[in-house]
This record gives C-alpha cells, structure tokens and sequence, in this order.
C-alpha cells in the first residue's frame, strides 16, 4: 500500500528479491515519521465507545427510593434525561462515524496528524460532564452551549485534519492519490464534515434565546445526512442525476448513500468496547452500592460480615441477570459479524442504534436491584428492562435483514438456502420474542411479574445452549412433513395418469 512499488524480475533464481526491497522501502517511508494508523484508530475506537456508554451514568443514577412511586414528575424527569442521553449518545456516534470515514480517506500518518487526532479525542473525553450539565438542569443554557461548542471544536479539527491529509497526498489511500479531482473531493469532504458544526454553532447560539431550537438542531445533526440522501433521491427523480453526484458515486466514502461501505474492524471494536463497558459499570456500582458500612457491620450483624452481605442477595442476583443480558447479546453480536463480510452505512446505523439501547442496561439494573427494598417500582422496572432488551436485539435482527437484501455483506452460509440461514434467525430472534413476551405477561399478570422476570433471565441461557438442537429438530420436522406431502402429490399424479379418459373427467 504505501511501500514503493518494485519491478518483478525475470523468470530465474532472482524471483525472491522483490520482498526484502519492499521490505526496506517500508522502512525507509516508515522511518520518515510517517505512520500506520492502525493503532490510533484502536485508542480513538476505545475512548470513543468508552465516553458514548458512560453518557448513561447521570440517567442511571438517578435516585427513586422504594417507597416513591414512578409518578409522572419522576417519569418526566427520566424520559427527559433518556431523550437526552440518547440524542447525545447518537451524535457522539456521528463523530465516531465521520471519524471512520476520515481514516478510510486518510491512511496513513504522521506525528502531526497524531497530534491533531489527540486534541480530538481530549475535547470527546469532555462531553460527558456537558451532557451531566443538560440533563441535571435542562432548563438552564450554559450547559447545552457548552455541549454544542464542544461538538464544533471537534468539527474543526477533523476539518484541519482533512486539510492536513490533502495537504500531503502521500497520506491519503490509493484511489484519491491517482485522481486528477483531489481538490473537488477535498471540497467534497470538508461540505460533509462541516456541516455537523454549524448546526451546533447555531444551536450554541439559539440556547440563550429558544432552548427547544437548539435540540432541535442538535437533532438534525444526526438525521441531516439522511434528510440530504431523501432530497437527493428527490432530485433525481425529478430532474434526472447530475454529473456532480456521479463524481460522488465514484468516491467510496463521504457519499450520501446507505450502501457506502464502512471498516468491519472498526465497527467490531468500537461495539465491542461498548458492551465491554456497559459490562463494567454495573460492577461499579455492585462496588460502590453493596460494600456494607464496618460500623453498621460491627454493631448491627456482631461482626458478622457474611450476615452483613446476606441482606444483598437480590442485588447481586440483579447484576448476574443483567451481565449474562449483556453477555449474550454479545454473543448474538459476535455470531452475527462473524458472516457479515462487509459493513455498510445503514448497517453501521442500525448497529448504532442498538448500542445506544445496550448503554441503557445500567439503568435497567439499578431500577430491577431495588427488588430486595420491596419497591413499588416493580412492574415498572421490568418492563424498561424488557423495552432496553427488545430494541437492543431487534436492531441486532434489523443489521442480518439489511445484510440479506444487500450484494458482498454476508457470507453465503448466512443467506436463504445456506446451512447456518435457520440457526442465525433463531439466534437473532430469541431475545425480541422472550423480552415481548415477557413485557406482555408483566402487563396481564402483574402479581408475578417479579417471578416471570427472574424465569426470563435462568431461561434463555438454556435457549441458547440447546437452540441449535431445536433448531435442527424443526428443521428434519418440516423437511418430514414436506416429503410426506410431496409422495402423496406424487401417489396423486400417478393414479390419475393410470385412469382413463372418461374416468378421469368423472
């Protein structure tokens, strides 16, 4: 890739040398400060999924004690801080998303570059405390100013970095270091890069004067792409496709289309760093929650600090149930990517989507650890904890369905007819079912909606060990009855080709 090219020698014993020249060349290039970028792209993966999953903490550790009722003052408060939490997990995963295609244009780089991407990453890892400023006081404008001037600096800089790369050819990938357009596709990608912190420059502007504006555009920044791709479409069904947006076809990424392709890789890691985290936090809070008092222990319990722990029993019951959620959904993930040869942007979207709701898993733990205090906040809990589950898992199914009706993204195992096609759709689908299910039993029988939970949690992991059994049980089934079916048509035709005439039209 960025090794200089060698020519290969004639036929003889000299056909081994082009390696070590290559090899040295690498060197050479490497030893004049410029860089891969891969192990970059990893840290920025990592502290980029790391400050999208903590977003969560203010809405998680919203305190309800047992004895007060989910009334709908604490219900606006929580669906306010959620709003906000998933509008600002969302746009951090933009800066995620725009950060990927960056790195596809940009492959290799330098220690400037480097530093660029550090003051990037310094100016993400401050959001979290201006999204704890929004959701504790929604009303007041600083923090949400302070949020949205976060959000253009971070523009500006991935603007300079493309400026940077340009700048340099040698930096950029193959296909733009050959083109005669390098500076329309520049002008091209810094259009798309910018457009994100304007509308958060004027949402930092509209906060001392209409809040409500400023979500508004806070909001656009993550459906603007797509309301751009719908007027396109538009246009060109109606005045026909411009030479422009040919231009655009031809550049892989920064386009305004949903089949553009994103890095597999980079999406495995920055969703593996999610739930990692997700998974983490709710230790956290087992550390912090359940460490009883040495004081208490000593004049409470004798001493006794096994008597002590007793009394969290239901709390750490609620942690296993919500880390083996997380884990499965995990495994359900990791099962899913292991076929999909070639992410998408619209795949990259909905695998978004369900993160945001994986992020949201420590609220469902903390809401279903308050069992043991006899909460009133039962029914309530369970079924936050079952919406979270469902649409966390059927965006999982929603990522297989897009890959099935698009070319090149999934392996031919995974498609209609392929062998692993029925087990990977009974994989995706067990999770949607039971969390439905049990959402709607909670409702109906609401006396047990505490125990229909708890069996929800100790069943599936079985499902899970014996599905691929079930699976290929239902499968020789239907196979069965479908050839039984079939010998009958056959035994049918037969008789009917041994009748006469006159006896077959009687």
């Amino acid at each position: 890739m960025s090794a200089p090219r060698v020519a290969a020698p004639g036929s003889g014993g000299g056909a081994a040398e082009p390696e070590p020249v290559r090899g040295r060349g690498l060197e050479l290039e490497l030893g004049s400060s410029t860089q891969t970028s891969h192990r970059l792209l990893a840290y920025s993966d990592a502290l980029l999924s790391i400050i999208a999953t903590v977003m969560i903490l203010p809405v998680a550790h919203t305190k309800i004690h047992p004895d007060q009722k989910l009334g709908e003052s604490v219900q606006q408060l929580l669906l306010a801080k959620i709003a906000v939490y998933l509008m600002t997990f969302l746009i951090v995963t933009v800066a995620w998303a725009a950060h990927v295609r960056l790195f596809q244009v940009i492959e290799l780089i330098d220690d400037v570059l480097a530093l660029l991407n550090l003051a990037c990453m310094m100016i993400i890892t401050f959001l979290p405390y201006t999204f704890s400023l929004m959701a504790s006081f929604p009303e007041v404008p600083f923090g949400i100013f302070l949020f949205s001037v976060c959000a253009v600096i971070i523009g500006l800089i991935q603007a300079v970095i493309v400026v940077y790369g340009f700048y340099h050819p040698h930096l950029l990938n193959q296909q733009i270091q050959v083109s005669e357009n390098q500076n329309f596709y520049k002008r091209h990608i810094l259009k798309i890069i910018l457009r994100g912190p304007l509308l958060c420059f004027l949402a930092a502007i509209f906060s001392f004067f209409f809040i409500p504006l400023s979500y508004v555009l806070l909001g656009l920044v993550i459906v603007f792409p797509h309301l751009t791709r719908f007027i396109t479409w538009c246009k060109t069904k109606i005045v026909g496709q411009r030479d422009e947006e040919e231009e655009h076809r031809s550049l892989e990424s920064f386009t305004f289309y949903l089949s553009e392709p994103l890095s597999k890789e980079r999406v495995e890691a920055f969703s593996d760093g999610v739930y990692a985290i997700v998974a983490t936090l709710l230790i956290l809070d087992i550390c912090e929650d359940n460490v009883p008092d040495p004081r208490e222990v000593r004049e409470k319990f004798h001493g006794s600090l096994l008597e002590a722990l007793s009394e969290y029993g239901p709390n750490y019951l609620a942690y296993f149930g919500s880390f083996v959620t997380i884990g499965l959904l995990w495994f359900v993930h990791h099962s899913l990517f292991l076929y999909v040869t070639k992410a998408t942007r619209l795949m990259g979207l909905l695998n978004i989507l369900s993160l945001a709701f994986i992020g949201g898993l420590p609220l469902a733990y903390q809401l279903t650890s308050e069992f043991a205090e006899k909460s009133h906040n039962e029914i309530e809990a369970i079924q936050v904890s079952c919406v979270i589950t469902f649409f966390a898992s059927i965006f999982q199914f929603a990522i297989w369905t897009t890959a099935l009706h698009e070319r090149e993204t999934l392996h031919p195992f995974a498609r209609y007819g392929g062998k692993e096609h029925a087990f990977m759709f009974a994989k995706l689908a067990l999770y949607p079912c039971v969390s439905l299910g049990a959402f709607f039993l909670t409702c109906l029988l609401s006396e047990f909606s505490t125990a229909i939970f708890h069996l929800m949690q100790i069943v599936i992991p079985f499902a899970f060990l014996a599905l691929r059994i079930f699976v290929r049980i239902s499968l020789t089934v239907i196979k069965s009855v479908m050839s039984l079916s079939g010998r009958k048509v056959v035994l049918l035709e037969e008789e009917e080709a041994c009748l006469s005439p006159t006896e077959t039209l009687s």
